[in-house]
């Protein structure tokens, strides 16, 4: 495995034995008919068991409709495709001549999958041990930064009842821009609330994505978070 390939390693916190494991996560479907598919799926189901069980242990007085909300907003494509960026997983992806065009190495969906697929090519290399201490090392910042209280709402519902509290008018979302070609557009929308005078902008590959991200940024603004 080359040099660069050793630095992903590093990140990931998980040298490979069987390293044509780690190729095969990293490889599209675009690129080759051995893609990583079918550890994307293995990968989606060990994601979910271990962080259920940091979650259980972390929050014992939370019931069981509490602790399913908590991983679901962990264990999304944003929050994954987050963790992913954070290692530089795109630079290593293969992918086929028109996904590259297209902002492929970037894209929130394929970098969500592709961290799925490392996940499963870890399980299927060492076990669940050494998964378990890889999805612990990559998503436990996340579920120690978790607000019981607050996470499980998303952020335009948090920003409307932050508003509502403080009987202030409600935001407008107004769509700002729309980039890219039709497979992979980025929407920007701005989030205005004109009683304070605040306007904020997010984006997306969808306008609800771009709506939620223009709603966290102001309700970060206004809350200090």
């Amino acid at each position: 495995m080359t040099a660069d390939f050793a630095r992903l390693e590093s990140r990931i916190g998980h040298a490979f034995a069987q390293r044509e494991l780690l190729e095969q996560a990293l490889t599209h479907r675009s690129y080759a008919a051995k893609n990583n598919e079918r550890l994307e799926f293995l990968g989606d189901s060990v994601l979910n068991c271990v962080v259920g069980l940091m979650l259980y242990r972390r929050f014992r007085q939370l019931q069981e409709g509490q602790l399913s909300r908590l991983r679901a907003n962990l264990v999304n494509q944003q929050s994954l495709c987050d963790v992913a960026r954070g290692i530089g997983l795109g630079a290593y992806l293969k992918l086929g001549e028109g996904e590259l065009k297209s902002g492929g190495p970037d894209r929130p969906s394929i970098l969500a999958d592709a961290l799925e697929s490392v996940f499963g090519a870890v399980f299927l290399d060492a076990g669940f041990p050494a998964v378990e201490t890889v999805i612990e090392r990559l998503m436990g910042p996340a579920v120690v930064a978790i607000d019981p209280v607050s996470q499980g709402k998303d952020a335009k519902t948090l920003l409307q009842e932050w508003l509502q509290a403080r009987h202030k008018g409600l935001p407008d979302y107004q769509l700002v821009t729309v980039a890219g070609q039709a497979h992979a557009q980025v929407f920007t929308v701005e989030c205005r609330i004109e009683q304070l005078g605040l306007r904020t902008q997010g984006s997306g590959n969808s306008r609800k994505a771009a709506e939620q991200a223009a709603a966290g940024a102001a309700y970060a603004q206004l809350t200090g978070q």
